[in-house]
């Protein structure tokens, strides 16, 4: 090395960074042993800060611009270090670029099932994922909180800090929001949201800003899952008489196609035991179809037949009035004697009781009725 190159680098006259990477937050400048000359050029490009530090002190800030170092523009740091104007000899401090750029597609999600209480289905176990972005707000806060002196800060450094932050504030505002587990998949910009505005004051603390939190999904344990499938398959079947038909017709045909049943006498069994199937099904159906109404199962029984009306009759026994009783119980009463010609009868339309063996409707019964036994 000559000594015009020595002399060159002896102190450094241009500072800037080429961002080549995706995922550096904060990237120091290597100042080494060197000084920085007053009336340096900085150069900070959209999308970067750039801080001074001296002694661990935080000073100047510079935004996106081209800058000549003097005393004039970094008045923190003249007051730091004691400078009188116009001294323009070469200094020493840490040099900090910053990204201001949005860091999108940052993965969040819940290590192990979140317990919450929900309305409809009581104590629930969810999982929950998705993506947020988010940029450095004030480089000097977030240098100061979090990046400290560490020369070379990726996203990496602080993403999970980041995630658990997301999962255990969005789990509590999800919980908060007291949206039902079935509509929290119509509710994720809702939910989002919310977690938003919950977690982000927290960002704002160390100089980070929440661009944007999305929910791609929130699932409950497989077998709740399962069980709702089903919930949702008798939702859609709707009658319940018509679909136990279905599955033993479908039950009757793979007993006919059992290879073991033989042959058409296997079919014949299975065709028997599918219609028993049915049958036994559709009166458990359709005893539960009138149960708890007692109109409806009372119309189940045929009605009268048309132009005939149904006649009660009263008789005397032993001085007291019995009935009523239809024709037919009345035949019965005469083949048995309980009813005689002597008894009288009355049913309406009559003025007053008649003898039965006057009665023109009631004396045809005694004629089907057999003679005494000879003798007896």
């Amino acid at each position: 090395m000559g000594l015009f190159d020595k002399l060159r680098n002896e102190f450094i006259d241009i500072i800037e960074w080429v961002d080549n990477s995706q995922d550096t937050i904060v990237w120091k400048f290597p100042r080494y042993q060197n000084e920085i000359k007053m009336g340096a050029q900085l150069t900070v490009r959209e999308g970067q800060a750039v801080v001074f530090m001296n002694e661990g002190v935080i000073a100047d800030v510079f935004s996106a611009g081209r800058y000549e170092l003097s005393t004039q523009n970094m008045p923190i740091l003249t007051t730091l270090r004691g400078w009188k104007y116009g001294f323009n000899s070469p200094f020493k401090a840490d040099v900090f670029f910053v990204s201001l750029r949005q860091f999108t597609n940052q993965k969040w999600g819940t290590k192990n099932p979140i317990m919450l209480r929900d309305a409809e289905f009581g104590p629930v176990r969810l999982r929950a994922f998705g993506t947020y972005s988010f940029s450095v707000k004030d480089p000097a806060v977030f240098l100061k909180e979090i990046a400290a002196t560490n020369p070379d800060f990726s996203v990496e450094n602080i993403n999970e800090q980041l995630r658990n932050l997301a999962v255990s504030r969005g789990m509590d505002a999800i919980a908060e929001s007291k949206i039902p587990v079935l509509d929290l998949a119509s509710n994720y910009d809702e939910v989002s949201k919310v977690i938003q505005d919950k977690i982000s004051p927290e960002f704002n603390e160390i100089g980070l800003n929440l661009n944007k939190f999305l929910i791609e999904n929130i699932s409950l344990p497989e077998e709740v899952e399962k069980i709702l499938d089903k919930r949702s398959s008798m939702g859609i079947v709707g009658d319940m008489g018509a679909f136990a038909q279905f599955q033993a017709a479908n039950a009757m045909e793979k007993a006919a196609e059992n290879p073991n049943g033989g042959g058409i006498m296997g079919a014949g069994m299975g065709a028997g035991m599918g219609m028993g199937m049915m049958g036994q099904m559709g009166n458990v159906f359709q005893e539960r179809k009138f149960e708890g109404n007692p109109q409806q199962q009372a119309s189940s029984a045929p009605p009268p037949i048309p132009g005939q009306t149904q006649v009660s009759f009263y008789y005397v026994s032993q001085g007291q009035q019995q009935g009523p009783v239809s024709l037919v119980e009345l035949q019965n009463l005469v083949s048995t004697g309980a009813v005689q010609k002597d008894t009288l009868v009355w049913y309406a339309g009559l003025a007053a009781w008649e003898k039965a063996g006057d009665n023109a409707e009631v004396a045809s019964l005694f004629q089907n009725t057999p003679p005494p036994i000879p003798g007896v």
